[in-house]
């Protein structure tokens, strides 16, 4: 593969797993609002009308920006009926078919997306509720993170690719691991 595409997927693969740890932490903070909620509602009787949506929004986040990860460590679910009996040719030949079947979906749903983006920015969109958040930040994230999957999406038909011109970017001919010295 020529080094602009080994470059491409190892940039990727590491924008992925940076924005997948950010995600991992969102737990935490989740956990911590959900905290605070019960606390401030059943302990000292003074409910925080937030909480509740900003968890729902943390959640959100989190899902949104675990995608490209678990993209990339191939932690999505999979039916293995036929699959596992495959050989590495024809597992690559099936991905490489799921991944141009998801690229059109990840199209189309970030089509809606920005759809929305842009009306929650023309009518200053607000979510109602006491608390009243505006939904762009949310919307944003949303569009932000459906173009980082279609990039991962792109890195993996790349490494597809190689597998079945005989020349995986891995050793161990998983397009999901790569190596220091398959990138150079």
């Amino acid at each position: 593969m020529p080094k602009a595409i080994r470059t491409y997927v190892r940039v990727v693969d590491t924008l992925s797993q940076y924005v997948g740890y950010v995600a991992m932490y969102l737990i935490f903070l989740m956990v911590g609002i959900l905290l605070l909620d019960a606390v401030t509602r059943n302990v000292i009787d003074i409910p925080l009308h937030w909480c509740i949506e900003a968890a729902q929004f943390t959640l959100a986040s989190y899902y949104f920006l675990g995608g490209a990860m678990t993209l990339k460590d191939n932690d999505h679910v999979r039916m293995d009926l036929l699959y596992d009996r495959l050989s590495v040719t024809g597992k690559a030949r099936l991905d490489l078919i799921t991944m141009i079947c998801l690229l059109f979906y990840l199209g189309v749903l970030l089509t809606g997306a920005v759809s929305s983006l842009e009306y929650a920015i023309q009518t200053n969109e607000r979510r109602f509720s006491m608390w009243n958040p505006s939904m762009i930040p949310i919307k944003s994230l949303m569009v932000g993170c459906i173009i980082l999957m279609m990039l991962q999406t792109v890195s993996l038909c790349f490494k597809y690719w190689a597998i079945l011109r005989g020349a995986p970017l891995t050793d161990e001919h998983d397009p999901n691991e790569m190596g220091e010295e398959d990138v150079a």
